[in-house]
Parts: C-alpha cells; sequence; structure tokens
C-alpha cells in the first residue's frame, strides 16, 4: 500500500471540470440539484447487484438497526418525484460490494436524472449532448449510432436475441472461456455484450443500444414493437465502456412489488442476502409518480473514457487499494 493518489494531477483537474460542467449544464436546464440519503433501511433487491450493510447502534425508535448503503440514489429521488419536486438529479458517491477490479471500484460516482412528462428519445438525445460536452473539454469528439438491441445482435451476432433458442445464443458464446453450468439466458447474453461485442465498439463512437428483452426490463416500462415486448431502456457506450443505463420510469406499484418480490425468489434461490423491499417507494409509486425518464451515468466511467484509460484506478484519487 503507498500513500500517494493512484489518479494524476490532471485526472483530478479533469474530474473537478466535468462535475462544474455537470452542474452548469443541468442549471442551463432548469432541472434541480438535489442531495438524498446514502444509508437506508430497505435495499436494491436486484440479484445482479451486492448491497452493502452496516448496524446502525444509537436510537431507532423501533426502526431496524440495519441499514444498506445506495446502490444508487434511484429510490429516494422517485420519492421526490412523487412528492412534486419536478425534474432533478442528483451527483454523488453510491456503493456496490464484490465489484473492484480493473473498471470497477466498491465506491464510486453516480449521476442520476430524471426529466418529468418526457419519453426515452428525447432523454437519449440529452445523455448524448451531455457526453459530447464532457468530450469537448478535451477536444475530442464522437459519432453517435443508435441500435435497437434485437438489431445489434442480429447484425453483429447473426441471431435475434428475442427469439433464438438457448443453443444458438450458447453456441455465439463458444470462443468466451467460462463455466456455463448455472447460466440463464440473459446472463449468455450479457456475456455476449460484456466479451464480443464492447470489445469491438469504436473509440469515438457513441452508440445507444435501447429496446431491451422484458426479462431486462428491471424498472422500465414494457411496451410491444414489431409483435414483440420490450423493455423501454436504453444504455449508452462511448467506445467499450458501458457509461449509462435509463429508463422510461415504470410507475406502477403493483408491478413494481411484483419485480421485486421475483428479484426476493432469485437471491434466495442463489442462497443470497435478500435487502428489504423499500416500501417508501412502493407507497411513493401508490401514491403517484408522474409519468418520467430517468438515467444513471457513471461519473468514473466517463473519466475512464476521456482519459483513454481501462483503469478507474486512474481517474480516482484513492483507489479501493489505497483507500
Amino acid at each position: 500500500m503507498t500513500w500517494q493518489p493512484s489518479a494524476s494531477m490532471d485526472a483530478l483537474r479533469l474530474r473537478a471540470s466535468l462535475n462544474r460542467l455537470v452542474r452548469e449544464f443541468f442549471h442551463a436546464r432548469d432541472v434541480l440539484e438535489v442531495e438524498t440519503p446514502i444509508m437506508s433501511r430497505a435495499g436494491n433487491t436486484d440479484p445482479n447487484i451486492a448491497s452493502f450493510s452496516l448496524e446502525f447502534s444509537g436510537r431507532t425508535d423501533g426502526a431496524p438497526r440495519r441499514r444498506w448503503l445506495r446502490t444508487s440514489p434511484e429510490f429516494p429521488l422517485k420519492r421526490l418525484l412523487a412528492a412534486g419536486v419536478g425534474d432533478c438529479y442528483e451527483l454523488g458517491r453510491v456503493f456496490r460490494d464484490r465489484e473492484a477490479g480493473g473498471r470497477h471500484n466498491p465506491e464510486f460516482t453516480m449521476l442520476e436524472w430524471y426529466r418529468v412528462g418526457w419519453t426515452l428519445a428525447p432523454l437519449i438525445d440529452e445523455t448524448v449532448a451531455l457526453v459530447q460536452a464532457a468530450l469537448a473539454l478535451i477536444g475530442r469528439e464522437a459519432t453517435v449510432t443508435r441500435l435497437s438491441f434485437r438489431d445489434l445482435y442480429a447484425q453483429r451476432l447473426g441471431f435475434d436475441p428475442m427469439t433464438a433458442e438457448l443453443d444458438v445464443v450458447r453456441n455465439a458464446a463458444a470462443g468466451i472461456a467460462i463455466d456455463g453450468e448455472g447460466l440463464t439466458r440473459d446472463d449468455w447474453l450479457d456475456l455476449l455484450m460484456t466479451h464480443v461485442l464492447q470489445p469491438g465498439f469504436g473509440r469515438d463512437e457513441i452508440l445507444v443500444v435501447h429496446d431491451y428483452p422484458v426479462t431486462q426490463s428491471a424498472l422500465a416500462r414494457v411496451v410491444e414493437r414489431d409483435g414483440v415486448p420490450v423493455a423501454e431502456r436504453f444504455e449508452l457506450y462511448l467506445g467499450a465502456l458501458e457509461l449509462a443505463n435509463g429508463y422510461h420510469e415504470l410507475t406502477d406499484a403493483v408491478e413494481q412489488r411484483v419485480r421485486f418480490e421475483r428479484d426476493v425468489v432469485v437471491r434466495q434461490a442463489r442462497g443470497d442476502i435478500a435487502p428489504p423491499i423499500d416500501a417508501a417507494l412502493l407507497d411513493a409509486l401508490a401514491h403517484g409518480m408522474p409519468a418520467c425518464s430517468g438515467v444513471a451515468l457513471g461519473v468514473d466511467r466517463l473519466l475512464m473514457a476521456m482519459r483513454d484509460t481501462p483503469r478507474i484506478a486512474d481517474v480516482l484519487a484513492f483507489d479501493f487499494g489505497r483507500a
């Protein structure tokens, strides 16, 4: 271990410039900056995300002592939306267990924002505009390509990810050295994205992938396109790095509870801890959250792309190994 920073002084200055740009970007668009709790009595049930928890030793008045560190500010931001705050964003630290390595750090910076009354298309435009503005800080430009999830796999891997048999999907991943025991269809599709498709994305290309399989809907609405149900969700890539994940947000409290409970079943089957379902979010949805679209963007990932480095440590003052 060393006492010295893992990032250079230039990288730290670039982070400061990017933070300033983000705030100016949203101030010009009349989007309110807010701050929400980092600790919560509920957690993220997503089976693919591991949460940190801690025990509070002070007075709780009957509330649970165990609290969960946020994996994103999504749930409290949606409670603010239901309370009538309007367009809002948060720029701050989030925490995810089991994620440490070249591209991951257990604590990292996330930018998340919501646009009331917007569908996904204008939010995609705004996300692209923010990334292009960030690149302009260093004199870079990027082309923009938009593809549906279905077209991306069909054009570059030669099969329809919505209808192909599992054997077809597995065979496309035959070159990936991995033990496939217990992997689901979505797991195989994810492996193809991370190990086959992403490495081939152009360095100076912003690629927006939209309309995901309904099995990957998370907190997004589901609609039908060309006779196939899809999740109104997008992911944005700059080169090989995934930067952002956005949804036309689900506002149905009953359906959201069903999805949370489904997550818990998956976690229990794996033997994983299941954080408590966020009852406050469900109450907010039942009260009435306005129709909106929202997106989360990894600030460290954006800085990695701007600095042309595959190492998240290069853009953090002190990475996990030096914290």
